[in-house]
């Protein structure tokens, strides 16, 4: 339904602007996938950021149900990066 409204506490943001990786370095399996459970605090990606390597928490427990980033892209300050449900 394209009409669903997402719920934010389900919506994990980019709390900063930098380059987000999948995965903890080129080659590696992924930190999470579609269809992965997580829970509240487990990494779902990283965002390097002036060399710096910032961790990005599920924002709840929850089952991934969208990444929208893809690997070594740019993100801006609040981009959605993944969808829990």
């Amino acid at each position: 339904n394209v009409l669903e409204k997402e719920d934010p506490k389900k919506t994990v943001k980019s709390p900063i602007v930098g380059t987000a990786y999948l995965a903890p370095e080129p080659g590696a399996k992924k930190f999470v996938d579609i269809g992965k459970k997580v829970k509240k605090g487990d990494t779902v990606i990283i965002v390097e950021a002036m060399k710096t390597m910032n961790h990005i928490p599920a924002s709840q427990d929850g089952t991934v149900k969208k990444i929208c980033v893809e690997d070594g892209q740019p993100v801006e300050f609040g981009q959605k990066i993944t969808i829990l449900e």
